[in-house]
């Protein structure tokens, strides 16, 4: 797996999951908190990208790709609007088999919230849903069939999950699915090689706190974004200045 030929000018990814005006699920945002999250950072001069674009294009410089894992019905519904306000492109990561019958996302700790009043946040969009954001410039990209631990599948399982949910993908959409997401960010270098070899371009992991600069285009470190972070707490994350210290910026780069 080839390493970068350069570590990337001063781009910003972020990771969000679900977005919620009421849902207490530590993962979930509020479309408040993504509005003004987002404003700020664009009014510091970020510009907003799908995921590929952002870290595939050699020049960017102040690149914002907003990306959400799970395809939860509450993007479209409540991030939507906010994006398409703000002029941002968004990056949607599905669960093929989830959006295949629009589903209950039920994985991880999920399970916890079915019987609530909050079951139906769990909900998937399905591919008529996905098809919109598409026509509307977002990226959607895969974040594997099942949503399992991919360190934890054999060769033949893994590989499975990622070329079955990217062809998926393709299928339904009628565009390259050039993106990855990985779930749970579990991936070891046997699992982005194996990334690789299915044909994706890039694929993206979460890492807590700031995330370091990135290595390789299959182990792309996003800043997560969850429900405790005020708008002072995500400025801090993303501060040009902390960055510098992961080394993301360019002796050429200039911190504003």
């Amino acid at each position: 797996m080839a390493p970068l030929e350069r570590t990337p000018r001063n781009i910003l990814v972020l990771g969000y999951h679900g977005i919620s005006p009421d849902w207490d699920d530590p993962l979930t945002v509020t479309p408040s908190a993504l509005a003004k999250g987002l404003e700020s950072l664009l009014a510091r001069g970020w510009v907003g990208k799908t995921f590929t674009a952002a870290a595939c294009d050699g020049s960017a410089d102040r690149a914002l790709a907003v990306t959400f894992d799970d395809a939860y019905h509450s993007v479209i519904a409540h991030a939507y609007p906010v994006l398409e306000r703000l002029g941002i492109p968004g990056t949607v990561f599905v669960p093929t088999a989830y959006s295949d019958r629009r589903d209950l996302l039920t994985f991880g700790t999920l399970g916890r919230w079915l019987g609530t009043p909050w079951q139906e946040e769990l909900r998937c969009m399905g591919w008529d849903e996905l098809r919109r954001l598409r026509s509307a410039g977002w990226e959607i990209g895969s974040h594997t069939e099942t949503h399992p631990r991919l360190s934890q599948l054999d060769d033949d399982a893994l590989a499975g999950e990622l070329r079955g949910s990217k062809q998926r993908c393709e299928d339904e959409l009628e565009v390259p699915c050039t993106s990855l997401a990985y779930p749970f960010s579990d991936v070891t270098p046997r699992v982005a090689r194996a990334a690789e070899d299915a044909g994706y371009t890039v694929a993206a992991t979460v890492e807590p706190g700031l995330s370091r600069a990135p290595t390789s285009r299959f182990e792309w470190p996003r800043v997560g974004v969850y429900g405790p972070d005020s708008r002072l707490r995500l400025l801090l994350k993303t501060s040009p200045a902390l960055r510098v210290a992961r080394g993301w910026l360019g002796q050429s780069s200039s911190p504003r």
